[in-house]
């Protein structure tokens, strides 16, 4: 089996505060503390104090390193944590493990607010979802406003990883799976349309909608002039949609 990179283990949280919520949540395993040099105060201590309780490694660095491992310049306060993630996967080996299993799959094209993103991956996985592909091109990067607006759920997320959107799509259909769209001008509703076993519906982006090419499109039906849903909302109807129609086995099955 290939070996995974350090970021499809673990999702890295940053700032004093979130680092200890993290180390004092008996559901997560922290790999490692990394403190920055110039790193002090009493918060700095208290982390340190539930890192060595946990026996969770802790490593210092420099303050300019601690910025690069959070991927934010402002908000890291010299601290970052590397949470496991023990559901998180590449692309590649989700779909080498899934095989001809049936199978559903968000992919999210473009959906670049955190709190639409922390949202659909407390959906999918509430809903029994077997994954959510988050591309590094067009999505948020895994932190505090996502994990917030998951309320937490993204520690245990179906996050699946990728390049591009259209990566994803390129791989998946060459697996057999079949593109669902989300469309007003679709003719063919969720609720009525019979859906392949093995599926992937897009979500698009809340400025440019979907960029990708689908196989076909679906309509939610709205009602008295509502044109459109916010993506997150959309989700929850299509996850809770898809995984109780009979039949449908649940996620991991």
């Amino acid at each position: 089996m290939d070996k995974k990179s350090p970021r499809d283990k673990w999702i890295t949280v940053y700032g004093r505060k979130p680092v200890l919520e993290a180390l004092h949540d008996p559901k997560l395993s922290v790999a490692k503390v990394v403190l920055a040099d110039n790193a002090t105060g009493h918060s700095m201590e208290e982390i340190l104090r539930a890192a060595e309780q946990d026996g969770t490694p802790v490593e210092r660095a420099t303050a300019s390193r601690v910025k690069w491992l959070a991927g934010n310049g402002k908000h890291d306060q010299g601290v970052v944590a590397d949470v496991n993630a023990p559901r998180m996967t590449p692309l590649e080996e989700f779909v080498r493990d899934r095989g001809k299993r049936p199978t559903n799959v968000f992919l999210l094209d473009g959906v670049t607010n955190p709190g639409n993103v922390g949202m659909i991956l407390r959906t999918a996985t509430g809903a029994g979802f077997d994954g959510v592909i988050l591309p590094r091109a067009g999505t948020p990067h895994v932190g505090p406003l996502v994990i917030k607006a998951s309320a937490g759920v993204a520690f245990q997320a179906p996050i699946v990883n990728t390049s591009t959107a259209k990566a994803a799509v390129d791989l998946l259909r060459t697996a057999g799976y079949h593109v669902y769209g989300l469309s007003a001008r679709s003719q063919d509703s969720l609720f009525r349309t019979g859906l392949a076993p093995r599926a992937v519906y897009v979500l698009g982006g809340e400025t440019n909608g979907i960029t990708v090419s689908t196989d076909s499109d679906l309509q939610i039906p709205l009602h008295a002039g509502v044109e459109s849903l916010n993506v997150a909302v959309a989700a929850a109807i299509v996850a809770f949609e898809v995984t109780n129609r009979p039949g449908v086995p649940l996620a991991g099955h």
